[in-house]
């Protein structure tokens, strides 16, 4: 939660969709942001580092009021670090569409005092509005990054998204690993129905991925769409539904 009585002016934020988040509702308050943190693309803030090696006395002098962090992108020793340097940390942990829409009305209301956003609402509704996936759903691999390879496993924010537009991720769900690293060989003997390979964290291609599973159909999906949790789950039905409706057999990959 932020620290003192005031109210939060001043936001750092280490999870690029959550910088997304805060620029699309009230950009005036973001002072200092990752590396990684795309969009939007005009953002004009302090660059403090990388998810994973932020730059913690660059954070402490831009004094901010919070810093935003994500139990899954972020690393527990700079968050502690950043604690006892006297900062507020706000950490999110998502693991459901739910998870997501709670966490994201707590952090823009309660703990930065915002007016709950439209892009919020409008989000919702475009998730309530999909088309439910019907009784069968697709059995799929889902890589997320190459060399070595390693997929989504079990209680995955992506994974959800993923079943709610007809793909389960159950060839690996059973894993004690949420993202288990998992041989080519092993991936192709599972006998998925088809292949999703997203865009990011590892930047999967047309040329870089699908001819790892000759004979099956790939998916080539948006990562931002997938994965991060923000404005861009107000597409993320439209996009993902019509990326994954290109993985038949025989259609070429975008």
């Amino acid at each position: 939660m932020p620290s003192g009585p005031g109210p939060v002016r001043r936001i750092v934020s280490l999870v690029p969709s959550l910088t997304e988040a805060v620029a699309a509702t009230a950009p005036g308050l973001l002072v200092g942001a990752t590396d990684w943190c795309s969009h939007p693309a005009d953002l004009a803030v302090a660059r403090i580092g990388g998810t994973k090696n932020p730059d913690v006395r660059r954070i402490a002098a831009l004094a901010p009021d919070l810093v935003l962090a994500n139990d899954e992108e972020n690393r527990r020793p700079d968050l502690d670090a950043l604690r006892a340097a006297g900062l507020a940390v706000w950490v999110t942990d998502i693991r459901t569409l739910e998870q997501a829409f709670d966490s994201l009305h707590r952090l823009l209301t309660l703990g930065c005092g915002l007016p709950r956003p439209a892009w919020l609402d409008a989000a919702e509704a475009a998730w309530a509005a999909s088309t439910p996936p019907g009784s069968v759903l697709r059995r799929a691999v889902v890589p997320v990054w190459r060399r070595p390879w390693m997929v989504l496993g079990r209680d995955t924010f992506a994974g959800d998204l993923l079943r709610r537009l007809g793909v389960q991720v159950t060839l690996h769900a059973g894993h004690p690993d949420r993202y288990p690293a998992v041989p080519l060989p092993e991936l192709l003997a599972s006998g998925p129905e088809v292949v999703v390979l997203p865009d990011e964290p590892y930047r999967f291609t047309a040329e870089d991925g699908p001819e790892a599973f000759p004979g099956i159909p790939a998916a080539l999906l948006s990562g931002r769409h997938l994965t991060w949790y923000g404005p861009s789950l107000a597409q993320a039905p439209r996009v993902l539904g019509a990326q994954l409706a290109r993985a038949r057999p025989g259609a070429a990959p975008d």
